[in-house]
């Protein structure tokens, strides 16, 4: 179930934060697993769109959104530019490569361009004392139009960290005496780092509801999730002490136990390696996951709980149970908890 409401309030969220700055909302890798169309479109407030690759934007294109879409990856090779410029993307360009092919272009268009500075990251952009040479570069393009500036922040979920005031510092002395806009701040840095919000924020994360950092819970700063992982439970067991349960046996009953089979699993992208005890929500109550996670079920145990049925409602994440408390127990983070919910789960708007 994604909910289009919070999204919506997740985006005034942001705004309260960084309220001088213009918000790009990033919603790449099918909006984080929300359905990219549909959070679009919920997110037609945002100033700009971001996606990762040509195909994401040409999708949006298609259904009819409107709003300035930026390939954070860029472009690739003269055909990528070409229909760039038909659909009317903005660029992210981070490499000599991604200059030669705007140096050749000849057409009418003139792209809006973000230039990247690699401020620590050592991933994507022009190292700082490369930076100034592709920004007097671009300058030059009849093909580009304008030069916004950016770079990403490797470690802003971490508030004791100095090397996210390190990259702030860097990149700041990298751009500065231009005039050109800026963008730095990811969602752990519009919470934690306010000094780089610069001209644009790029919110990912913050805009499903999910709090980047360990000491701030979403609901501290007015997230709510918009993600709900939910299913039902399918049939009721009991378990003798002693016994097993699921594949491998890796859980076993220490008690007379109650076991509701869950339809749910890591064919819908619930983790395999979840691990006992994982919290989830029957009827509204915490039960922990007992047993391996197979392809379409899971055991929980709702020895504790009042009386489970067939058919009664189970959240795996979502309302009640955010992504980022569930994430641990599969030793992961909530990104790709959300990325990874699979194509077989219908995708419900409310």
């Amino acid at each position: 179930m994604i909910d289009t409401r919070a999204l919506r309030s997740n985006l005034a969220v942001v705004r309260r934060c960084a309220p001088r700055a213009r918000v790009m909302a990033v919603v790449k890798a099918n909006a984080y697993g929300h359905g990219l169309v549909p959070t679009a479109l919920a997110l037609a407030d945002a100033d700009a769109l971001a996606v990762a690759r040509l195909e994401e934007g040409i999708a949006l294109r298609g259904a009819g959104v409107r709003t300035p879409i930026v390939l954070l990856e860029g472009v690739f090779d003269a055909a990528q530019l070409l229909e760039a410029a038909h659909q009317d993307f903005e660029l992210v360009v981070h490499s000599p490569e991604q200059l030669g092919l705007l140096r050749e272009a000849h057409g009418a268009h003139r792209f809006g361009v973000w230039l990247k500075v690699d401020s620590g990251m050592n991933r994507l952009g022009f190292r700082v004392e490369d930076f100034r040479d592709a920004y007097a570069a671009l300058g030059s393009f009849p093909a580009v139009s304008r030069v916004r500036l950016l770079t990403h922040l490797a470690s802003a979920d971490l508030r004791d960290d100095t090397t996210t005031k390190n990259q702030i510092e860097l990149f700041e002395r990298a751009v500065a005496g231009l005039s050109a806009e800026r963008s730095l701040a990811n969602s752990a840095a519009i919470l934690g780092w306010p000094t780089s919000h610069g001209d644009w924020v790029r919110p990912g994360l913050m805009l499903y509801g999910v709090s980047p950092l360990a000491d701030r819970q979403a609901v501290d700063v007015g997230l709510a999730p918009a993600m709900t992982l939910y299913s039902t439970v399918i049939t009721v067991r009991r378990v003798p002490p002693g016994e097993r349960v699921g594949y491998g046996g890796t859980w076993t009953a220490r008690r007379p136990t109650t076991l509701a089979i869950v339809a749910v699993g890591y064919g819908d992208g619930y983790p395999r390696h979840m691990a006992n005890g994982t919290p989830v929500l029957v009827n509204g109550g915490r039960a922990p996951l007992a047993g391996r996670v197979s392809m379409d079920m899971i055991g929980v145990d709702v020895t504790d709980l009042a009386a489970v049925r067939v058919g009664d409602p189970v959240i795996l994440w979502g309302e009640g149970l955010p992504a980022e408390l569930i994430a641990p127990y599969a030793e992961t983070v909530a990104y790709e908890l959300l990325c990874g919910v699979s194509q077989r789960v219908a995708l419900e708007l409310k």
